[in-house]
């Protein structure tokens, strides 16, 4: 904060920093806590013999929310696995991921990165059965990659590591980054994988279905059961929890601060008119005294003596209101006659 009360530039920008990031994660946690709270209220269906029943019998022939839990199965044909033998599954995705290193100007570090250069998705029809091979029942799967939580198993990766030679060395350095190489992976959700999904249950012409849900509700699609998966989005909860606290607690210890200062600049502006209306009266008093004209005192005469002329700065206040006998006269600590500050040290000032 500067001498006029004012917050310094970097306060104000930690203040809006602070409190930007204060409601980023609030309102994460607050969707992340609507969407725990949407998991617990989700109704747990069974795949068995009465589930086309149960459906039928429903207003509306679905449920809003429902949990389901069974073995990935495929409707016609599978995706097999384009490194890994005898590896059939429903939704194949693979990435190609450039690392290097790069040069931090600011931390004088090499800081390693990553970025994708390339990723495909394939997916085939595929429905949820029941654990027990003697249930008919399965449920289709529809938009499986618009789940929030995609889980799928890494198939195969591999590190293609770049051929390093002098000049190109020399030519990294010199920009700034260095390719480390490529990762390439492979995921797939596998047939017979125990899936866990959360979304809207349909009965549509003798076909139940697994959909994206309504209502802004989230869609899941995990390997994990329903009690990992609650922990899992619980943690997640916690985390933007904590964070808002954090960003919070640092916005109001900022904003405390600047205003504890603006309070204690106000309180010594006032306290300092208030000393330079005494001395003014003092002043006045001791002219009265000595019989002096109002008109007769010079205004650059010395504030103490009313009769010699003012020849010294007092730093660090910067008041000019005496001559040197009388700053040589002033009791020890020095103070300055108008304000009371500590004086440091008189510079003479001469005027040509």
């Amino acid at each position: 904060m500067d001498s006029s009360g004012k917050p310094s530039t970097a306060q104000i920008v930690v203040l809006a920093t602070s409190s930007a990031l204060t409601a980023l994660f609030y309102s994460m946690y607050k969707s992340r806590a609507t969407t725990v709270a949407r998991l617990k209220e989700a109704k747990k269906v069974a795949i068995d013999h009465n589930l086309k029943n149960f459906l039928s019998e429903t207003p509306g022939r679905c449920v809003p929310y429902a949990v389901i839990e069974g073995v990935v199965r495929n409707v016609k044909e599978t995706l097999s696995s384009q490194f890994v033998d005898n590896c059939k599954g429903v939704i194949e995705r693979l990435t190609l991921k450039e690392e290097k290193m790069v040069w931090n100007r600011t931390t004088h570090l090499w800081n390693s990165t990553e970025k994708v250069i390339h990723q495909r998705t394939n997916t085939v029809p595929f429905a949820l059965g029941s654990h027990d091979d003697d249930v008919a029942t399965t449920v289709r799967v529809i938009r499986p990659l618009d789940a929030a939580d995609l889980d799928l198993e890494t198939t195969y990766e591999n590190f293609h590591p770049t051929v390093q030679s002098l000049s190109s060395v020399i030519g990294h350095f010199i920009s700034g980054e260095r390719p480390k190489g490529i990762h390439e992976t492979e995921e797939m959700l596998r047939l017979g994988d125990s899936v866990t999904g959360v979304g809207e249950l349909v009965l549509d012409n003798n076909l139940i279905k697994l959909q994206p849900p309504k209502q802004g509700l989230c869609y899941f699609l995990t390997r994990l059961d329903y009690e990992s998966l609650l922990k899992k989005q619980g943690q997640s909860v916690r985390l933007w929890r904590i964070l808002a606290l954090l960003s919070g607690f640092a916005a109001c210890s900022t904003l405390i601060f600047i205003l504890w200062k603006k309070l204690v600049h106000h309180r010594q502006s006032k306290k300092e008119r208030r000393i330079l209306e005494e001395f003014k009266e003092q002043q006045k008093k001791r002219k009265r005294e000595l019989n002096i004209e109002e008109s007769s005192v010079s205004p650059t005469s010395c504030a103490v003596c009313l009769s010699r002329e003012r020849s010294c700065v007092f730093l660090e206040c910067g008041h000019v209101c005496a001559c040197a006998p009388c700053y040589d006269a002033l009791p020890q600590p020095k103070k300055c006659p108008i304000c009371r500050a500590t004086i440091d040290r008189a510079v003479p000032l001469y005027n040509s």
